[in-house]
């Protein structure tokens, strides 16, 4: 408790409930495989389908329609969850701060050399799809531009609509429903897990962007930032050593609710048999199965309760108040 108020939080009853459950469901998910859980997931029994809880058959919270034991879909469940939706909540974090951090602080004002050019288009064409020679060239070549002169980039440099880009992005992003979005890009095949979580990185990297923008164009009119300025920093390290870090400061209430969100979204999804394998633990799998046989209402409970629980837990957790920090410039 001492080291959370050191950090700057302060919790309440409901937020540390939410964190202990959260930790609890995280030691779970790293410490599945190695669980002496009486069924592997996925598993069926034929002799005990759609059966309630019971101790006799090692079932401990039923069996679904297809015989398979609910707990150990719950615990690896578990798994899926949190290792596919926070690093795609990590990944969206980071492209929303780099982006919203860089439009707040040059504007439409960013003058890009040749270099930065090749540089963006060769990581364009990555994001795309396109060869990877394609992009490794693209990069090489912009190191190339880089290396050959301060001269010869400015010559050819010119203005990028930086926050014009980014803003018009994440609106062209925010204006189809996610949910859509998603159904979109994944339905035309399966994916594996990385593919998935790629995915919803890419596609929630909006509101992110959005709130460590408006943050940025606080911060950069800060006297810190002009100090920075004066002391001869290049505006680059202005930007990436003093402005970001202070920018980035609204994503630590919004991971948070990033995560929920993904969970909420990646759970639909499996509930309508879309987006993981089928052979892939998922609580949204879980619930849909629970379909077909209704009135087996641990195989709907159990899970619902779960998912429940971790989103509502990513709510309270993201209500904690920060400590006041002092200004930067004091």
């Amino acid at each position: 408790m001492a080291s959370l108020s050191a950090a700057g939080l302060r919790l309440g009853p409901g937020q540390w409930l939410a964190l202990a459950w959260l930790v609890g469901l995280l030691a779970l998910a790293t410490l599945a495989p190695a669980l002496p859980l009486p069924y592997p997931p996925g598993t069926p029994d034929l002799a005990h389908m759609a059966e309630g809880p019971s101790s006799a058959t090692h079932h401990w919270l039923g069996t679904d329609a297809l015989g398979r034991d609910v707990l150990s879909g719950l615990v690896f469940g578990a798994r899926t969850a949190l290792f596919l939706t926070l690093p795609a909540a990590l990944l969206a974090a980071l492209l929303g701060g780099i982006a919203g951090g860089a439009a707040g602080f040059w504007g439409n004002r960013l003058r890009l050399g040749i270099g930065g050019w090749v540089l963006a288009v060769s990581i364009l064409a990555g994001v795309l799809g396109f060869s990877r020679t394609m992009v490794a060239v693209g990069a090489g070549l912009a190191a190339a531009l880089w290396a050959s002169g301060r001269l010869f980039r400015r010559a050819i440099a010119l203005s990028v609509p930086l926050d014009s880009l980014v803003l018009g992005t994440a609106t062209a992003l925010d204006t189809v429903p996610r949910l859509i979005l998603v159904l979109a890009l994944v339905a035309r095949g399966g994916v594996s897990a990385l593919g998935l979580g790629l995915v919803l990185g890419l596609t929630s990297w909006a509101s992110p962007a959005r709130q460590v923008r408006a943050r940025m164009l606080a911060v950069r009119a800060l006297p810190f930032i002009d100090a920075a300025r004066a002391s001869g920093l290049s505006p680059v390290r202005v930007w990436w050593l003093h402005a970001l870090p202070h920018a980035l400061r609204p994503l630590q209430t919004a991971l948070p609710l990033s995560i929920a969100g993904l969970l909420a979204l990646e759970s639909t999804l499996s509930f309508l048999g879309v987006g993981l394998p089928p052979e892939a633990a998922s609580w949204g799998q879980q619930l849909s199965a629970a379909r077909q046989a209704p009135q087996a209402w641990w195989a709907f409970t159990f899970p619902a309760l779960a998912l429940a629980a971790t989103i509502f837990s990513m709510h309270f957790l993201s209500r904690s108040r920060r400590l006041s920090v002092p200004s930067p410039n004091r």
